[in-house]
């Protein structure tokens, strides 16, 4: 789509260039910025001209991603006996109502930042506890996904700040995973995506995305009962509401997968 009220495309070289000014927005792969009308915007800043590595094993075993890195790239990931929740990465990126064509340009940061609640990347980071790096030009901050967004198309990103890494945790991608996924149609966006994760320790932790405004996290010690799962998703207060489902299907199916996903994970 033509953005006529665009000015500039500014390719930052360095850090102290990544300066976001008003009418100002940071361009990933832009697979959405492109979409629509964006008449409040003169100007995009490419973050691709930054030259991050697409993704690094860190010295302590986790995994981190730039926030550039495409999703073609990330499913190129190799495969390893010691990642096995690896495994959920293209299960998520085939939840995106897009074509695999699309993968080769789409950003995991762009899909986590957007703040859709069907935004398979946020499913996929806040389903493996998953921290993001959050730069300006002169400082940095960390923040778990789950708390960096906020509700639909809202995130707790301050004025200026741009997502640069996703990093997750040695455990989580130790871990055993489960996956439940449902929408209308074969190809429609999802209606709830639960997440379900058993740690080395016993721990079991189900996220729960696409049926809610933001990302829903039941953190149990230990396995637990039905009963437990139930009570955990009585207190969410966050279904929501739109043509690709009603906020009480999605409950019900949200209770259904999570009570599968607590049998797989016993």
């Amino acid at each position: 789509m033509d953005l006529p009220t665009l000015r500039a495309v500014r390719l930052p070289r360095e850090r102290s260039e990544l300066v976001i000014g008003e009418g100002g927005a940071p361009l990933g792969g832009g697979t959405w910025l492109f979409s629509e009308p964006q008449d409040h915007l003169t100007e995009f800043v490419d973050l691709t001209a930054l030259g991050w590595e697409p993704w690094a094993e860190e010295p302590d075993g986790s995994l981190t991603v730039a926030a550039t890195c495409t999703l073609a790239q990330l499913l190129r990931i190799p495969a390893r006996p010691e990642w096995p929740a690896l495994s959920l990465f293209p299960r998520c990126a085939d939840s995106l109502v897009a074509s695999f064509k699309v993968w080769n340009t789409a950003t995991i940061g762009g899909n986590i930042a957007l703040a859709l609640p069907a935004g398979g990347l946020t499913s996929l980071a806040t389903a493996l506890d998953a921290e993001a790096l959050l730069w300006t030009a002169d400082g940095e901050r960390r923040m778990a996904v789950a708390d960096l967004v906020l509700g639909v198309r809202r995130t707790a990103l301050e004025p200026g700040e741009v997502i640069r890494s996703i990093t997750f945790p040695a455990a989580a991608l130790a871990a055993r995973i489960a996956f439940r996924r449902i929408a209308l149609s074969p190809q429609g966006r999802a209606g709830t995506v639960v997440i379900g994760r058993r740690d080395g320790n016993g721990a079991v932790t189900i996220g729960i995305t696409g049926g809610t405004e933001r990302p829903e996290i039941l953190r149990f010690p230990a396995p637990p009962s039905t009963a437990d799962v139930a009570t955990a998703i009585d207190g969410i207060g966050t279904w929501y509401d739109d043509p690709h489902g009603a906020p009480d299907w999605r409950e019900a199916m949200t209770r259904r997968f999570a009570e599968e996903i607590r049998e797989e994970l016993r």
